[in-house]
């Protein structure tokens, strides 16, 4: 920097030849660089005071912006957490409706290597293949002599395990306490527990985490170390799922079906008692995903919640109850069958191309008129159908709480015209899960409310908002108990003495991967039932997987043949775990006069 003198020369020379003071231009230099001095030290204080308020400015809004935050988001119970860990490795039991357990913790340990504080590698190695076969002798050769300091051997040994492996005496090979997740019924009820696996790992502890079904989707209540002595109390009844799945294992393979799913549901409740899908797996040793093929192939499909397929003729209950609902009709009210008849330029056929001329609506129902429902369908209108089913559940994803029920959504029509309406009136044209379809005959079992399939033990009756009258719900069910023990039903095999069952059949042709049509020879048959139809307790949807029935030597597809009796001998079966007897119908006497005693 380069400062001007206080007293230049030749302005002092040229003052002293003017007359004038020398020391006046001094004064007035001093004066001047003070001047510059001054406004420098300010400007450098405006600076600093500018950074000064930036640097509080973001500050404070970095600060409103986390209160603002806070004060929008869910308040979260904090987790407590064991000194020492941050590895929480606690995981509630699962139990069913009784306090049997479903799922709990089991004492293990893994088994991990450190190399260098290894003796005799290859010989570690050769003793570690004879207890865990599937261990390769090379690959433990390459990791045990290598660079690495750390390395898991197995994840899960049994006590068996540790003694061989303790028995070996190497330094290097060290154990790691598990809580390892056991479930102790196998394959029972596979498709609800879904799985665990291992999260974060350490040496000292492991966090468990679910992978699938309710272990996925109650993970946060499972894991709270405040739960740990609070089981996970499902609807489910251990007996009745036992038996359930036997008799629709056996049914499967009776009737050489590729797959199979029952459902058992309180009709004021919504508990499902029991859910089957096969075929299954066990969930202590659950399989990797399928990469490739269909997913229906996969045990890991639950067809309960996941099967999103047509169920043909299990629908036309709806639109009969709808049409007596409105008015338009009522049980003994005839309709015209009789063809042709022509929908949005495609013809509405029967069943086998039959003809079944003027029915009444009890009659449309016992004898599963297509013509008939569809008939009923006009007149009530694509509007008011479509309000009508989404009242009843059928165009939303399951609410049941497994994870697997995200992908639950119905497949609906892309315009809803009024062939649409008149298709899905019996069954074709909309594909929901069995889930759907018993939640809806749910409705007609308990004298028209709503109900919502749950996993979880409920106190009491959780009814939602009313869908039909009381008198159209009994009607509906008396028209279902005629399908089973009238004359001319299509489900007659499914009459099971003393517990009055009512149901509808329901056959659809299985569509082609790809939205490429349907298959001539593989169907899904489906069979929806409620007993006892006089005063329902519980529905029992049966599904079947392109089944055969093969006794007559004649290949029979059709449900009356395929999923009716295998839910009669369900009924038969699970009735009395349920704590219900079987009850004497009602007969008149025969060959006997009454007189009188007088």
């Amino acid at each position: 920097m380069i400062r001007t003198p206080l007293r230049p020369l030749a302005r002092i020379l040229k003052a002293r030849a003017d007359g004038e003071n020398p020391d006046a231009i001094e004064n007035q230099n001093r004066r001047i660089r003070h001047e510059q001095m001054r406004d420098k030290d300010r400007g450098r204080a405006e600076g600093r005071l500018l950074v000064l308020g930036v640097f509080f400015f973001c500050a404070f809004a970095v600060v409103g912006a986390r209160m603002g935050l806070l004060a929008v988001s869910d308040p979260v119970e904090p987790r407590a957490q064991a000194p020492g860990s941050i590895i929480a490795n606690t995981r509630a039991d699962i139990v069913d409706r009784n306090g049997s357990i479903l799922a709990t913790n089991l004492d293990t340990h893994a088994l991990y290597a450190q190399p260098q504080n290894m003796i005799d590698p290859e010989g570690a190695a050769a003793a570690l293949v004879k207890i865990f076969p599937d261990l390769k002798h090379e690959r433990l050769i390459k990791d045990f002599t290598g660079k690495r300091k750390f390395l898991w051997v197995k994840k899960k040994i049994s006590p068996e395990q540790l003694q061989a492996v303790h028995d070996i005496g190497d330094p290097g090979l060290l154990f790691a306490p598990r809580d390892m997740r056991l479930y102790p019924n196998g394959t029972l009820a596979a498709h609800i527990m879904g799985g665990a696996s291992f999260g974060r790992e350490g040496v000292s502890a492991a966090e468990v985490i679910g992978v699938a079904g309710a272990e996925k989707y109650f993970d946060d209540y499972l894991r709270d170390p405040s739960n740990a002595g609070k089981p996970l109390e499902l609807s489910l009844d251990l007996a009745v799922q036992a038996a359930s799945e036997r008799v629709l294992d056996g049914g499967m393979k009776l009737m050489n079906a590729k797959g199979a799913t029952s459902i058992l549901m309180d009709v004021y409740t919504g508990e499902v008692i029991s859910v089957v899908s096969l075929p299954d797996f066990n969930p202590n040793d659950r399989p990797r995903p399928a990469i490739e093929g269909d997913a229906s192939d996969s045990p890991l499909f639950n067809r309960s919640v996941q099967g999103v397929y047509e169920l043909g003729s299990t629908f036309k209950i709806f639109a009969v109850a709808q049409a007596m609902e409105l008015g338009l009709v009522n049980p003994s009210t005839m309709i015209d069958t009789s063809g042709p008849m022509k929908v949005g330029g495609r013809t509405i056929g029967e069943f086998r191309g039959k003809n079944y001329g003027t029915l009444s609506v009890s009659q449309i129902i016992e004898k599963s008129s297509n013509r008939g429902t569809g008939r009923l369908a006009l007149m009530i209108g694509k509007e008011r159908q479509q309000d009508f089913l989404r009242s009843l559940g059928l165009f939303d994803r399951s609410p049941f709480e497994i994870i697997e029920a995200s992908g639950s959504q119905p497949l609906l029509p892309a315009r809803y015209t009024d062939l649409s309406a008149v298709t899905i009136s019996y069954g074709h044209g909309i594909s929901t899960t069995a889930m759907h379809l018993a939640a809806g005959y749910a409705a007609i079992a308990n004298g028209g409310r709503v109900v919502k399939p749950t996993l979880i033990k409920q106190s009491g009756p959780v009814l939602g908002k009313r869908v039909m009258r009381e008198d159209v719900a009994a009607a509906s069910r008396r028209m279902l108990r005629a399908v089973v023990a009238g004359d001319d039903g299509t489900a007659s095999f499914g009459d099971v003495e003393g517990y009055f069952v009512g149901g509808k059949t329901g056959t659809a042709d299985k569509p082609k991967p790809g939205g490429g049509g349907y298959y001539k020879e593989k169907t899904i048959t489906t069979f929806a039932s409620m007993f006892p139809a006089n005063d329902p307790r519980y529905v029992l949807i049966v599904t079947l997987d392109e089944p055969v029935e093969t006794s007559s030597g004649k290949p029979r597809r059709t449900a009356g043949w395929t999923a009716v009796p295998v839910a009669a001998e369900m009924i038969r079966r699970v009735a009395p775990l349920l704590g219900m007897r079987p009850a004497i119908e009602p007969a008149e006497l025969a060959g006997i006069t009454l007189t009188s005693s007088n």
